[in-house]
């Protein structure tokens, strides 16, 4: 078996640099919260393949339900010869979101192209362009959603000039000194300096910003955004896919603010670790695209589908919403814990909702230290954590353990990632 320096050079080889690495391992192996290199190491898994993996690596459940679709067949795109497993999943999505009368789905294939269907749909049933999202927002690396995405580097760097008809707003968080109502009178100043309301069809925001820092979208944010938008005839798109499906002790983490969206975009842990997405939506709004409007080659592939229909059981049977907010409990107390001792970097911030926890790696004068950051990723992966970073500064550790994982190997992994902190 090749090493992971051969793999390495054969990837720089193959593999354009643009595509980059948050570990040097390469992966041989996994199960649940483990997973094993190409030289035979095993790690703790605290990344979840970025919050794919709540269900974690090869759950049995949804292991089955892919074999037995693959018995019967593997593709033939829902636009050609149609099948049930999609109208099931699409069934249960639209019993589940938290959307205001009857709901429809529409499937695809990543998160990006969630979010930019979930555009077209918007565009479409409002007749209008303009699209408002926020700093440090992520939304995808494709032309458009990187245009949304609120984080310059390395998003945007040398890629051109972004589409037309989208505009930032300031994301309130203590840290940036920005509050709800500071987001808001720019809003209002967008609205009489930039874009008429009338001409804007869609906010698009993360009820936990995820690459931006894990940082918790204030519910009067919500509320207002949900009002202005009935006000002026806006839709409002949650994307929620890097915080749905349990990861915040919630099916849907919109659910916390009890605010309706129009659309939520849904992806990663959606699929158990098959590609999945898809966008759910009012069915009024949902139907506006022509037919053929939507739709793609791979869009909700039988083999996902049946993959997603288990993962939805198997959060509900295993009863992962609960073991969110118990796995946030745990991670929460021992990291309260690490940020009172002597011997740690010092570490601030710590946040999130249920199993969504993050926090900051600052210096001695309390600045954002994203040189330590990297330093602690590197040295837990060579104990044996797997840990990714986040946030506009470069400084934040997100914390995505499958929501599966036993109290053990948890334990186990913090035991690591206090050790990767020691100063």
């Amino acid at each position: 078996m090749p090493a992971n320096t051969d793999l390495m050079s054969r990837r720089n080889a193959a593999v354009p640099r643009g595509i980059g690495h948050a570990t040097t391992l390469y992966a041989a192996r996994a199960e649940n919260a483990e997973l094993w290199d190409a030289e035979g190491r095993r790690y703790i898994d605290f990344a979840g393949g970025i919050a794919v993996l709540n269900t974690g690596h090869r759950h049995p459940k949804v292991q089955a339900a892919v074999y037995r679709q693959l018995e019967a067949f593997s593709h033939t795109a829902f636009q050609v010869a149609p099948y049930e497993v999609y109208i099931s999943l699409a069934e249960r999505l639209n019993g589940l979101a938290p959307i205001d009368g009857p709901a429809k789905t529409a499937l695809f294939t990543t998160g990006a192209e969630a979010v930019e269907n979930a555009l077209k749909i918007a565009r479409a049933f409002t007749g209008r362009d303009g699209v408002i999202a926020f700093s440090g927002g992520f939304h995808g690396r494709t032309a458009l959603t990187s245009a949304l995405t609120g984080k310059v580097q390395p998003y945007k760097k040398d890629l051109g000039p972004p589409q037309a008809g989208i505009y930032h707003l300031p994301f309130p968080h203590d840290s940036f000194g920005i509050s709800v109502a500071d987001t808001l009178k720019s809003l209002d100043f967008l609205f009489r300096a930039d874009i008429d309301p009338s001409a804007v069809a869609a906010f698009i925001i993360e009820p936990v910003q995820g690459e931006g820092g894990f940082l918790i979208t204030p519910p009067e944010l919500l509320h207002a955004l949900r009002e202005v938008a009935d006000r002026h005839g806006i839709l409002l798109i949650v994307d929620e896919v890097q915080t749905g499906f349990g990861r915040t002790g919630k099916m849907f983490t919109i659910e916390h603010a009890a605010v309706k969206p129009d659309l939520i975009t849904v992806a990663k842990s959606l699929g158990g670790g098959y590609p999945i997405s898809g966008v759910i939506g009012r069915a009024e709004v949902m139907d506006a695209p022509v037919t053929g409007g939507l739709g793609g080659t791979y869009g909700g592939n039988p083999v996902a589908c049946a993959a997603a229909l288990a993962v939805l059981e198997v959060i509900d049977a295993e009863n992962l919403l609960a073991a969110a907010d118990r796995q946030g409990a745990l991670f929460t107390a021992r990291l309260e814990a690490i940020a009172h001792k002597n011997t740690s970097l010092p570490i601030r911030h710590i946040r999130g909702l249920g199993a969504m926890i993050a926090f900051d790696i600052v210096d001695q004068d309390g600045q954002p230290d994203a040189a330590a950051t990297k330093a602690v990723t590197t040295k837990a992966q060579a104990l044996g954590l797997i840990l990714l970073s986040c946030g506009v500064f470069g400084n934040t550790i997100r914390l995505l353990a499958p929501l599966t994982a036993s109290e053990a190997v948890l334990n186990e992994g913090l035991d690591i990632l206090e050790t990767a902190l020691e100063a």
